[in-house]
C-alpha cells in the first residue's frame, strides 16, 4: 500500500477532462474533484440530470464529442472505456500525448494515496459497499465514498470525506478492479458472470487471484473462505484472510430481506471489526440502514394497490436472491415478476439458470432482451426465457414492448400484489408507468424525480449505453 508523499500527476492536475462524464463513476470522480477545488470539464452524449448536477457544482459540460471540447489548459483526461476508439475527444487527448487515464486508472492514482477498502464480487457490491460506508460515516471516520448506486441515505453516488480512509465499489469487468491497490480487499462472492469477456470460471478466478496479490501482507481480506470458487483464490494471498461468515448475527434486525444481505451485512460488520470500530454501533448503522436505490427498491403503488418494486439484479444468481427476500416479506402474497434480460450473450450463456431462478414468483412476465453494448442476435429471444421458466413449473409469458406489458400488469395485478421489475436496462422506467396513473396530478418529489431520470447512469452496464449516444454538441464551451 503506498501512503505519503509520492508525487501523483492526477491529483495535482488543476484542469481535468472528462469523456462522458455522465456515467455513475465518472460522475462521482469529477465531483471529488471539484470539491477540491479542481477545473472541471467534460462531455457526454445526452444530457441528464447528473451532468446537470455537475454544471450546478461548477463543471463546465458539453453535451456530444468533439476534439475541441478538450481546452488548450487541460492537464489531465479521464475516459469511460465505453466510448468507441474513434470518439473524436479520445483521438485528440491521444494526439496531445497528455496524462490519459480510464475511469478505473483514476481510482488508481486515488487509492495510492489512501488506507483503500475496494468491496468487490460479482454480486453484493453496490450494498455492502453503502452499508460499510455508513459504517464509517456513523463511527466519524470521514470517508470518501464512491458506490455504483444511489445511497438512500445520501441521495448520492459520492461522499467526500477529508480523511485517509477511500471506500470503493471495485467491478471485475475487464478486470479494471486491478487497477486498486486495497488495504482492506471484501469479496462478496465469486459467480459466472461478464462471460462474454471472461473465459470461464476459471478464468474469473485468476482475475481475483491477481486482485488478492494487490493486498499488502499487512492488510486484510475480508471474504468467505469456505466457499467453493473463492476458496481457490486465497492459496496465493499474502494479506490475512478474515472469515465474514464469523460475524453473522440472527437477531440483527435489518429493513432489507434476505439471506445475501445478511451476509451482506456480515462482510460489513468484518470490516468494522479490522477498522476498530465499535460492534453495537456497526449494528445499530445496518438496523437503520434502508439500501441503495434500484436494489429492491419500494416505488409505490398502481391503481388498484398492488407494491411495485424496482431491482438492478441481471443475473440468475442475484434474481433467485432478490425473489427469496421477497418472499420473506411477502410469504402469503403473489409475487408478479417482470424481467428485462439484459445482454444477448448472458442470456444465451445462463438460459438454463435463467429457467430455475424464478421460483419463489407466482408468475413471470418478460420483456425483450436490452441489448446494451452488443448487436443483435436473433438466435437467443425472451420467449425462449419464458418457455424454460414454464419447464420449472411458473406461469411466464413474454411480451414485444413495455407498453404491452404495462397493460397486463394494471389490468391483472390487484390490491396487495407485489411487483418486482428486474434488470439492468431500462425496465426502470416501467416501473415509473405503473405508477403514473396513480400518481398524476400529484406533484413528483424533487429526489424521486432525479432518482428516476438519472438512472440511465447508473452501473457500468448502462454507462456503457450512455456513452453510445451521440447528440449534436453546443457551442464549445471548454475553451
Amino acid at each position: 500500500m503506498k501512503l505519503g508523499n509520492e508525487t501523483n500527476e492526477f491529483l495535482e492536475a488543476k484542469r481535468v477532462h472528462f469523456i462522458g462524464i455522465g456515467g455513475i463513476g465518472m460522475s462521482a470522480v469529477a465531483r471529488m474533484l471539484l470539491e477540491q477545488g479542481k477545473i472541471v470539464t467534460g462531455s457526454d452524449g445526452t444530457q441528464s440530470p447528473i451532468t446537470d448536477e455537475l454544471v450546478s457544482l461548477g463543471a463546465e459540460i458539453c453535451i456530444g464529442h468533439k476534439a475541441q471540447n478538450i481546452g488548450k489548459d487541460v492537464e489531465a483526461v479521464v475516459y469511460t472505456v465505453a466510448i468507441p476508439k474513434d470518439n473524436p475527444e479520445l483521438k485528440e487527448a491521444v494526439r496531445r500525448n497528455g496524462l490519459l487515464l480510464t475511469y478505473a486508472e483514476s481510482l488508481r492514482e486515488i487509492s495510492k494515496s489512501k488506507y483503500t477498502v475496494a468491496i468487490s464480487g460479482t454480486h453484493g457490491k453496490t450494498t455492502t459497499t453503502s452499508m460499510i460506508a455508513e459504517i464509517m460515516m456513523d463511527a466519524k471516520l470521514d470517508p470518501t465514498v464512491i458506490v455504483g448506486s444511489l445511497m438512500k441515505r445520501t441521495q448520492s453516488n459520492f461522499v467526500f470525506g477529508h480523511s485517509k480512509y477511500f471506500v470503493v465499489e471495485a467491478c471485475e469487468y475487464k478486470r479494471s478492479f486491478l487497477n486498486l491497490e486495497p488495504s482492506i480487499l471484501v469479496i462478496t462472492n465469486i459467480d459466472a458472470d461478464h462471460l462474454d469477456y471472461y473465459k470461464d470460471m476459471k478464468d474469473i478466478q485468476r482475475a481475483f487471484t491477481e486482485m488478492i496479490l494487490r493486498v499488502s501482507p499487512g492488510g486484510y481480506i475480508v471474504c468467505n473462505p469456505r466457499d467453493e470458487n473463492v476458496k481457490p483464490v486465497l492459496a496465493s494471498a499474502r494479506a490475512k484472510v478474515i472469515d465474514y461468515t464469523q460475524f453473522q448475527d440472527e437477531r440483527l434486525q435489518l429493513k432489507i430481506p434476505g439471506m445475501h444481505n445478511r451476509e451482506n451485512a456480515a462482510a460489513a460488520l468484518a470490516v468494522a471489526h479490522v477498522l476498530e470500530v465499535s460492534t453495537r454501533g456497526a449494528k445499530k448503522t445496518l438496523s437503520g440502514f434502508e439500501g441503495t436505490w434500484r436494489r429492491f427498491d419500494l416505488k409505490g403503488k398502481t391503481v388498484k394497490g398492488a407494491l411495485v418494486y424496482d431491482d438492478y439484479g441481471h443475473h440468475p444468481t442475484e434474481i433467485r436472491a432478490t425473489l427469496s427476500g421477497a418472499r420473506e416479506m411477502y410469504p402469503e402474497q403473489k409475487i408478479i415478476a417482470v424481467f428485462q434480460p439484459h445482454l444477448y450473450s448472458r442470456t444465451k450463456e445462463h438460459l438454463e439458470e435463467f429457467g430455475a431462478c424464478f421460483a419463489d414468483a407466482n408468475e413471470v412476465v418478460l420483456a425483450p432482451i436490452y441489448a446494451a453494448r452488443e448487436s443483435n442476435d436473433s438466435s437467443v429471444t425472451s420467449a425462449m426465457v419464458a418457455e424454460k421458466i414454464s419447464l420449472h413449473g411458473q406461469e411466464a409469458k413474454s411480451f414485444d414492448n413495455f407498453s404491452i406489458i404495462k397493460e397486463y400488469i394494471l389490468s391483472h395485478a390487484e390490491k396487495d400484489d407485489v411487483i418486482v421489475m428486474i434488470g439492468a436496462g431500462d425496465i426502470y422506467t416501467l416501473s415509473s408507468e405503473l405508477l403514473a396513473q396513480k400518481e398524476k396530478g400529484k406533484k413528483v418529489e424533487k429526489g424521486e424525480k432525479k432518482k428516476e431520470e438519472i438512472s440511465e447512469a447508473v452501473g457500468t452496464e448502462n454507462d456503457e449505453k450512455s456513452a453510445k449516444k451521440a447528440e449534436p454538441c453546443e457551442e464549445n464551451i471548454s475553451n
